[in-house]
């Protein structure tokens, strides 16, 4: 698979769940077990369905499909993810080979995610990826700006100062994908199941599995 950009990027994006971190479905399982207590009975895939943006934009389809969830709900189903991410999720094959190119040939990268900084230094520090990033984390909850929004990338860039026809993001979910497209970078797109129809609808390139990563980068 041979690089689709005329040079290196000088700075690589990463979401955080399901592109690190093998995340997402821990996070569905957890949301599909609360909302059975609130009587909404439906599986992990469904959950995974509603999408990657904000959690209270979750709780509210869950309410659509008949869940009665009470007011703290979003502090409550933090509680109980977190929990769960404590006990560990395992990081992504291959993901730390591609830090380790991206730092041999100079080429920044940044974390920018949907989820708190709190989750990811859950996640990130028990498998001793955290210091890999090295501060370069950006988090929805602390700028206030959540994907689809293209404002997440956009400030990570320009806190990183670089412009955004220099970026490329890597992103697994839809919400991401289109939050890079309206903040006019180029996208990879991974999709380890192949099911990266969606992905590519929005202008990602589709890559199965990160080993392909270093060379669609141009390393």
């Amino acid at each position: 698979m041979e690089s689709l950009l005329l040079s290196q990027p000088k700075l690589v994006i990463f979401d955080c769940d399901g592109v690190i971190v093998d995340s997402v479905m821990a996070h569905c399982e957890v949301q599909a077990e609360n909302f059975a207590k609130y009587g909404l009975n439906i599986t992990p895939q469904e959950v995974l369905s509603f999408g990657a943006g904000k959690m209270s934009s979750i709780g509210d389809a869950a309410e659509r499909l008949g869940a009665r969830l009470p007011d703290d709900w979003v502090d409550e189903i933090y509680r109980e993810i977190y929990a769960r991410l404590e006990l560990g999720v395992p990081v992504i094959d291959g993901v730390l080979d591609v830090l380790d190119r991206l730092e041999h040939s100079g080429v920044p990268f940044c974390l920018a995610s949907n989820g708190s900084e709190e989750k990811m230094a859950i996640m990130l520090e028990k498998k001793g990826v955290l210091d890999r990033f090295d501060g370069a984390i950006f988090s929805a909850h602390t700028i206030g700006i959540w994907k689809p929004d293209p404002g997440l990338f956009q400030h990570a860039a320009s806190a990183m100062g670089v412009l955004a026809e220099d970026c490329v993001v890597i992103e697994d979910s839809h919400t991401g994908v289109l939050a890079a497209k309206r903040a006019q970078m180029r996208c990879f797109g991974y999709a380890p199941d192949g099911e990266g129809r969606a992905l590519e609808n929005e202008g990602a390139v589709v890559f199965k599995n990160m080993q392909q990563l270093p060379e669609l980068l141009g390393l």
